[in-house]
């Protein structure tokens, strides 16, 4: 290890700075403006909070950009597969006339009103709404609520997982938990006396400079994964007196377990709700562990 191992970690796990951060409250506050302004949309339950990298403050300089969710909660999508006996019928649910085409279509007008034609990109999941010197780049998602019930009930109500489901132009469907991802990412952060995210921000890091220089290991692997594996570490991997110690402990115990799906097969993402690694995950255990190794052997660990 012939480069400041330590020191390296303690720059790269700082969070963004003061002047990105208030770029990004500045996009977030004009989205929600601008959804609340349109008359269509402000006629419908509408949710419109932060996500991401940002919300989570885990974000490193090149996504630097705001993931903001505009959830449809007036028309939802229901999913009873942990709830048998549970039906649309039996909560007396019917088909919604308000339709996701119609809901993505009225949130490009409302953005385009707001900040102009130029300024808005029409993706196949979300709105690019394109930075200037007041506010970074932001990715509008319009989404749908997703409702994951159990059994369990709450005050007498069935109890739900409330999520976010994306449907892409060239379709099919996305379905993440962000809410719940904030949360657990708190509660864990707090058990680690705050070196989880620290660790997250300085592991993406890593990736993102092996990537940058042609590690093939490191370029199919997303932020997000790696943010997911960093919380299925035991909390006693964290809190050495060296930040090194603690790459090491995080770095070993996710290597180990990914050598077999077995392994890891009940690890879950941030959200503590859905299955890291399944057969509809962008990727798999394996890669992950080929990148655990080829990041040991580039900081030079024995």
């Amino acid at each position: 290890m012939s480069r400041n191992w330590e020191d390296i970690f303690r720059s790269w796990s700082n969070p963004s700075s003061d002047t990105e951060d208030q770029k990004c409250q500045n996009a977030e506050r004009m989205i929600k403006a601008a959804i609340q302004e349109d008359p269509i949309l402000a006629g419908h339950k509408i949710e419109v909070f932060a996500q991401g990298s940002y919300k989570n403050n885990t974000n490193v300089r090149n996504e630097s950009d705001v993931d903001i969710c505009v959830r449809l909660m007036d028309t939802f999508i229901t999913d009873y597969s942990q709830a048998n006996g549970l039906t649309d019928q039996f909560f007396g649910f019917s088909d919604a006339k308000y339709t996701y085409p119609q809901f993505k279509n009225d949130v490009e007008t409302a953005l385009k009103n707001k900040f102009g034609g130029q300024s808005i990109r029409r993706g196949n999941k979300a709105f690019d709404v394109h930075a200037n010197t007041y506010r970074v780049d932001a990715d509008v998602v319009p989404c749908l609520e997703y409702r994951l019930y159990t059994t369990q009930k709450n005050n007498g109500e069935y109890f739900y997982h409330s999520g976010a489901q994306i449907r892409p132009d060239t379709g099919g469907s996305i379905l993440n938990f962000p809410k719940q991802h904030f949360e657990k990412g708190i509660v864990k952060n707090n058990a680690t006396n705050y070196r989880f995210k620290y660790m997250v921000r300085g592991l993406k890091r890593l990736r993102n400079e092996m990537a940058g220089k042609g590690f093939a290991a490191a370029i199919p692997i997303p932020s997000f994964l790696i943010e997911c594996l960093v919380y299925n570490c035991p909390d006693g991997s964290f809190g050495h007196t060296d930040y090194l110690d603690d790459v090491k402990d995080i770095l070993a115990h996710t290597y180990n377990a990914t050598l077999t799906l077995e392994q890891c097969k009940g690890w879950l993402e941030v959200n503590g709700i859905k299955f890291l690694f399944h057969s509809k995950q962008p990727w798999s255990h394996s890669q992950a562990h080929e990148f655990l190794s080829a990041a040991w052997n580039y900081i030079g660990f024995n």
